[in-house]
């Protein structure tokens, strides 16, 4: 049996020759297991004997690889970082707060758990089931500003989202954190899967932090996505001349000739302050969401290529040319600088010796930097060692690439479900099918005959209702969908009124549903989140005995 024919939704086995020691990589589940297995056959003893870690990121362990896909949200302070996360869960997180200027000072790992809690970041880092072990070197004082929340989501059943702190302007630059910001930013790049980089239409200056926190993120360029947020605060004219300076001042800190793709939008469940642009945003929106959705889909692919970086990086040739240039006892100090200054002369020469290309070497001023306090007790070339990294490189991740896109193929479940994602490919509010409604699941919970809510002001929305001219009794989405959209309100909040207005799921409201469209709209304008299921008291006195059929009103 061949890799082509192998399942990924059973127990596949299949294995290969090793250089350490004739094991085999067996019993292998998914694609992030062999890659584990891959990992600590092959590429760990390289990273351990030659010091890695000393230079670069830190070696990998089992939650690396096991760890849900994770979304870094960054951004300069009051650019809407806590704002955009609540958008994406439709629910506060603890500890969470939202007001003008710095707000957030702490690292927060959103993740999913079944109780409501916080876990502190001295007791995260000893966790081996969580993937934050390695940042204990960043010192207490970081530790006491790291925290992961526990929260019983939908969304992040698929995902997790890490909220950090704002980057300082200039004017508060000279206040320091007490721990190494950029670093820590480099190391949450390395391991997570999408990074958000956060832009306010009124804050578009680069301030020194900003700039050092754009370097630390230099190599991850494919997960990063840049958003200018709050852009329905703008009209048209002015939106169009923030984006062009945007995009000039990222530009001088990218130094890359590529130009980065942005993002324009307003993410909050808030009305929108102008309306010019809403289609945009839409646009922009599901675009941007649609590739946060497939992260999980994504996941072990994502895995693979940051396996195949650390293995292609040069880094044993460089040690090893180090070891050979060092003198055994005397003027040893003297060589370590002219070494170190010479490093550029080294890296072409290796290029040249071992045909490796440019792209694969660590940046030189960082390895420059490292290289001043490091000791230079250096190790050679071991040729059992680098004969594994070719095999692992040339061969083992060949045979994974079919398993990889059975994967991807039958991956369709694994798409990231429940808030603005609705457990679909394609929005709820959308031009050609702007009501979209979805077949509802599962048991319902009893529905008592208590007094409904929004009687008090059902003649209020009576009179709207039959201004809209009903056709027998009811109102279709092409008709509802103007009063609604009046309200400013975001397409996926108005979505997810429709779908819970629509109790019948016939894609029509009659004067009841449309008596609590509206009831919800105005709940939501007052600040207020929407239900994830609709309560017993809401249900139209009508539909009551349909809703305690075995059909779930959930979102």
């Amino acid at each position: 049996m061949t890799l082509a024919h192998l399942n990924p939704a059973v127990l596949c086995v299949f294995c290969w020759s090793t250089t350490m020691g004739g094991k085999c990589l067996k019993e292998v589940h998914i694609v992030s297991e062999a890659l584990k297995t891959l990992y600590r056959q092959k590429l760990l003893p390289l990273e351990k004997y030659y010091g890695f870690s000393d230079f670069h990121s830190s070696s990998l362990e089992d939650a690396d690889f096991d760890n849900k896909p994770m979304i870094l949200v960054v951004g300069q302070c009051s650019t809407g970082k806590t704002t955009f996360i609540r958008y994406l869960l439709e629910q506060e997180y603890p500890g969470s707060r939202i007001g003008p200027e710095p707000t957030t000072d702490s690292f927060t790992a959103i993740m999913h758990g079944e109780i409501e809690g916080i876990i502190h970041g001295n007791a995260l880092t000893v966790d081996p089931n969580k993937p934050f072990r390695k940042l204990s070197p960043f010192g207490t004082t970081f530790l006491n500003r790291f925290q992961c929340v526990h929260l019983p989501n939908r969304v992040l059943e698929s995902i997790s989202i890490i909220d950090t702190p704002g980057i300082l302007s200039v004017a508060k630059r000279k206040i320091s954190r007490g721990y190494d910001f950029p670093a820590v930013i480099r190391w949450f790049a390395e391991h997570v899967d999408r990074i958000i980089l956060l832009c306010d239409a009124h804050k578009l200056e680069i301030s020194d932090e900003f700039s050092h926190t754009i370097m630390a993120l230099r190599g991850n360029e494919d997960k990063l996505r840049v958003v200018l947020n709050k852009a329905d605060m703008v009209d048209s004219q002015e939106l169009m001349r923030v984006y062009g300076a945007l995009m000039w001042s990222l530009g001088k800190v990218f130094c890359t000739p590529e130009v980065l793709r942005v993002y324009i939008g307003s993410f909050w469940s808030s009305p929108m302050r102008m309306t010019d642009n809403r289609k945009l945003f839409e646009q922009e929106e599901e675009d941007l969401f649609a590739g946060i959705q497939n992260l999980p889909r994504n996941s072990a692919l994502r895995k693979l290529n940051d396996l195949v970086k650390r293995a292609r990086l040069a880094h044993a040739y460089i040690i090893s040319s180090l070891k050979e240039e060092m003198p055994l006892v005397f003027c040893r100090e003297k060589k370590k600088r002219d070494l170190i200054y010479d490093l550029p002369i080294i890296y072409s020469r290796i290029q040249q010796r071992y045909q490796i290309s440019p792209g694969d070497f660590p940046d030189c001023a960082k390895m420059q930097e490292q290289l001043i306090s490091h000791d230079f007790k250096f190790k050679g070339l071991k040729p059992k060692l680098l004969a594994g990294l070719d095999e692992l490189l040339n061969t083992d991740i060949a045979k994974l690439m079919p398993l990889l896109r059975q994967e991807e193929d039958q991956a369709d479940k694994l798409l990231v479900q429940g808030g603005p994602f609705l457990g679909s490919h394609s929005r709820p509010f959308t031009e050609g099918n702007p009501f979209n409604h979805y077949g509802s699941n599962g048991e319902s919970d009893h529905v008592s005959d208590e007094e409904w809510v929004v009687s008090k002001d059902k003649p209020k929305y009576d009179e709207i209702f039959y201004n809209l001219s009903p056709h027998e009794g009811k109102l279709s989405g092409t008709k509802v969908k103007g009063w609604m959209m009046s309200t400013r309100l975001p397409s996926s909040v108005l979505g997810r009124i429709w779908k819970l207005a629509d109790v019948d799921r016939d894609g029509m409201l009659d004067d009841e549903e449309f008596a609590l469209a509206g009831h919800l709209i105005e709940v939501k304008l007052e600040g207020f989140g929407l239900p994830h299921e609709l309560p017993a008291q809401l249900v139209p006195p009508s539909k009551r005995q349909l809703a305690e059929t075995p059909s779930r009103l959930l979102l």
